[in-house]
This record gives C-alpha cells, structure tokens and sequence, in this order.
C-alpha cells in the first residue's frame, strides 16, 4: 500500500512505483494518489486531489474528506494487510495510518520525512514507535533521526533526477510565444485550491504593480495538474490586462524559461532552485494558522532552497510583508540589478549539491524492496 496525500507525493510515488516494477514486475501498488500514480500502474483507491489542503484551519475544514479517506485505508489494512505500507511524505494524514498498520503487523516504510527538525520536534518520538525505516532526502535529516535512534536511511533527493528543462531559454520562449527581449515573470501559486483561494490575488496584484514599472513585462503561469484553469479564472478574469500565458504540463519549461518567479513557498522553490531562476517566495496562511505555526517554527525560513542552504539565497515576504508593493519591490530588483541577480544565480547552483546528487529514485526503489518480505 502506498499513501501519497498531495501533488507533490503523487509525483515521487509514480517516478517510485515505476522504478520498483522495472526491478520486480510482479509487486503491486494501490492506495492514495492521483494521475502519476495511476500512470505507474497502481490502483488508485482515493484521489488525492480531494486531499490537497494546507494549515491548520484549512485542514478542519476538509475534515469529511480526510478523515473518510483515513477511514478507508484503515479498513484496508484491517482485511488484507500489505506487505508493506510506504508513506510518501503528508505527515498529519500518515502518522495516523501508520499507528494502525503497526497494531495490525504491517512494516511502515516513511518516505520524505516530516520537517520535524522544524517545527514540533516532540514528534520523533511517535516516528520512533510507529515506522520501521524512515527515508530522508536532506543530509542533515540523517543525523537528526541518528541522534535520536531512529532508523534512517539518507537517498537523496528525488528533484535532483526529476527537474530538467526541455530545452534552451530562447527555445522554450519561442514556442511559448513570448518575445526573448522583454522581461518574463513567472507566477506560481501553487498546486492546491487553498493556495489558490489564499494566495492567487495577492500574486496577481503583485503582477499588476509590477507591470506599472516594467511596462513590457510578460507573464506566464504554470497550472499544476491537480488544478483545472477554471479554478482560477473567477480572478484572472480581472487581471485580463496582463495577458497572463497559462501553460499546462509543462512546469520545468515555464520556470527555466522566466526572468523571475513569483512562487509560493515549499517543494516548488527546491524545484525553482534546481533550475536557477530567480525567485521571490510569499506565503500567507489564514491567520489562526500563522500564530500557532510561528510559535512552534524552530528555523529561520520557509523556503526549502534557504532551509537547505541555511541562509537567505532568496526574499522571502510571509503574512503581513507579502503585499503587492513590497513583492513588486522584489521582483523589480531582480530584472534590474544584475549583481544581485547573478549572485542568486550562482547561489543557487550550490543548492543541487547540498541534496546529494541525482539517484535519489532508485535508492528509495531499492530500499522498498530490500522491506519486502523475500522469496
């Protein structure tokens, strides 16, 4: 059984699934995914798209969905226990699965772990008592769980195999139609409908002033495949005067083809990182969410590439600091400052080392198999 709650586990899980099945055709996946999934061969028993939300307050909000889910892999596991459960990072969701697959006998591989080094630490020892192994994509996630005798296994991450353009800038600006002289702004407002509903607005107005000062700048959008185009045009529909371009499938294109980008914070500036483009990162959570998050935050940053990096390679403009103005700011010291821009650039680059080189799929691939029973 395989759980992979969100977009970005969808992602890993099919890239893991498929390089498992080239090494042993015979084992089968089913569980929580989506389109990747599905694509791997995997029989999908609960779309995660559903599943897909983010804070606190928004996840209550979901509660039915979520819990029902829960409710149902449970009741899997009960009736025909798996071989193994492989959990694909979403940690509320799979910490719970996880207590019921060890009553029921079930071996928990975690893969991508919870940022406990972050914030709520005390949740190590639950891991400790609930997962057999758990797989980590950061260096400095190994030593962490070795401190607290956990059983760890660093595989590296599997972004670095995964995030490569298809071709050059000025090819990918060709086909997009986009004129390889003038500025391109890249907005990403992420992969769930919350993110939409809190934070495409704010990106969008922030586009706007930017505009007023770069009066050539061109947009584009990517759209993640756990959003369809009418999630979002009840706003772009007012912002008709950017003659934002949205492309579907094609978000590795799309962000090394931009000047900038405009993203939300998470997995995706590891992936802006890996194709070193220069980004502004923002996130605003409702704001119940944001008063407790911030009183157990215990590091500096919210953008992975910074975590990783350990320092401010990019902004980062969180709750009352993300507004238009101070975001256009932002951006427009990065079309116009070349020595700020390139020192981001080359910062960036340093990134892809720090997370261990390419590999990361086909060690997770091979650790799933090492936790399977053997003939």
């Amino acid at each position: 059984m395989i759980i992979a709650g969100e977009a970005s586990g969808d992602m890993h899980a099919g890239k893991l699934i498929a390089a498992v099945k080239s090494k042993n055709d015979n084992i089968e996946f089913y569980g929580i995914g989506a389109e990747n999934m599905r694509t791997a061969g995997a029989e999908v028993l609960v779309d995660s798209k559903e599943m897909a939300v983010v804070g606190l307050v928004e996840i209550w909000s979901h509660r039915k969905v979520i819990f029902g889910a829960l409710n149902k892999m449970r009741n899997a596991i009960t009736e025909d226990p798996p071989d193994l459960l492989l959990l694909v990072d979403y940690p509320e969701f799979n910490l719970r699965l996880a207590k019921h697959a060890k009553q029921c006998g079930v071996k928990v591989l975690f893969y991508i772990s919870p940022q406990v080094w972050a914030w709520r630490q005390y949740r190590v020892k639950k891991i400790k008592r609930l997962v057999d192994m758990m797989a980590v994509v950061f260096p400095f996630e190994e030593a962490f769980y070795l401190k607290h005798n956990v059983p760890v296994r660093f595989v590296g991450h599997p972004l670095v195999n995964e995030v490569k353009p298809g071709a050059n800038k000025k090819t990918l600006r060709n086909e997009f139609g986009l004129d390889d002289k003038l500025p391109v702004i890249g907005l990403l407002p992420g992969s769930r409908k919350s993110e939409i509903k809190r934070l495409l607005e704010i990106i969008l107005e922030s586009a706007k002033s930017t505009r007023r000062t770069s009066k050539s700048a061109q947009f584009i959008l990517p759209l993640a495949d756990t959003l369809i185009e009418q999630d979002l045009q009840p706003l772009l529909k007012n912002y008709s005067e950017l003659n934002i371009l949205i492309v579907k499938n094609r978000p590795y294109d799309v962000i090394y083809c931009c000047d900038v980008v405009l993203t939300v914070s998470g997995t995706v500036t590891l992936e802006v990182a890996l194709l070193k483009t220069p980004m502004v990162i923002i996130n605003k959570l409702a704001w119940l969410t944001y008063i407790i998050v911030k009183k157990l935050m215990r590091i500096d940053y919210i953008g992975l590439c910074n975590i990783v990096a350990n320092k401010p390679i990019a902004p980062e403009l969180i709750q009352y600091d993300a507004t238009p103005g101070k975001i256009s700011e932002q951006i427009l010291k990065l079309l116009s400052n070349d020595k700020v821009r390139n020192n981001m650039i080359n910062e960036l680059s340093q990134v892809e080392a720090m997370l261990g080189g390419e590999g990361g799929i086909e060690n997770i691939a091979s650790l799933t198999l090492e936790m399977l029973p053997q003939d």
